[in-house]
């Protein structure tokens, strides 16, 4: 129980501070800043407890890399949804209802979007195997500045063009905040998922002698 503790409570304060950031009055040229730093401190704070997958595209990624049980795999993505539809919430509250909230609109870049989330979410996944999973990199101290500034990155880069989601938790909860029309959550969905799965097959491509020993 306790792992899924901590993938309510990390994923809830990425979604959080996502929310509170990008909805004015945010952080405007900051919030990537800011949202990969509350992921950089959550990933420490709970990666000795659960992974700190806190995102469902991870928690697949990590599951094809044999480095999450099977019955976790449910839970884990449950705790994360959960968390986000609660964050999101909490941000519309403290937002008010004369909150300026605008929908993107995707229906013009479709296909762009569709890459650059792929992209990102392969990026974030393919690190996350990297430094919090590859026998090469066990026990080092850098594993959530990395992950952090991944999003970050990922966020800087293409949050112009498909929102810098990278996260179907993440996704559900700019839905719910309003930042994102529902018509759009398959989009990230889509290609989140396909992004943590492709991480997952290189991985395992690039580092075979890890990957056969679990």
């Amino acid at each position: 129980m306790s792992k899924y503790i901590v993938e309510f409570i990390g994923t809830f304060f990425l979604v959080f501070t996502i929310g509170n950031v990008v909805i004015e009055p945010g952080a405007g040229s900051l919030a990537p800043l800011a949202i990969g730093g509350v992921l950089m401190v959550m990933v420490f704070a709970g990666g000795h407890i659960s992974g700190a997958h806190y995102n469902p595209a991870v928690t697949l990624a990590v599951y094809l890399r044999g480095k999450c049980d099977t019955k976790d795999v449910g839970p884990y993505m449950g705790s994360q949804i959960v968390a986000a539809l609660v964050a999101s919430i909490l941000v519309l509250f403290l937002k008010g209802p004369d909150a300026n909230i605008e929908a993107m609109d995707l229906s013009a870049v479709l296909p762009q979007v569709i890459l650059a989330e792929v992209l990102f979410t392969f990026a974030l996944a393919f690190v996350v195997l990297n430094v919090a999973t590859a026998k090469g990199t066990e026990g080092n101290s850098f594993y959530g500045l990395a992950i952090g500034f991944t999003v970050m990155v990922g966020a800087f880069a293409v949050g112009g063009i498909s929102g810098g989601v990278f996260n179907p938790a993440v996704a559900v909860g700019i839905s719910l905040m309003g930042l994102s029309s529902w018509a759009n959550i398959w989009v990230y969905l889509v290609a989140n998922f396909a992004g943590g799965a492709i991480a997952a097959f290189l991985f395992a491509l690039v580092n075979a002698p890890d990957s056969a020993g679990g």
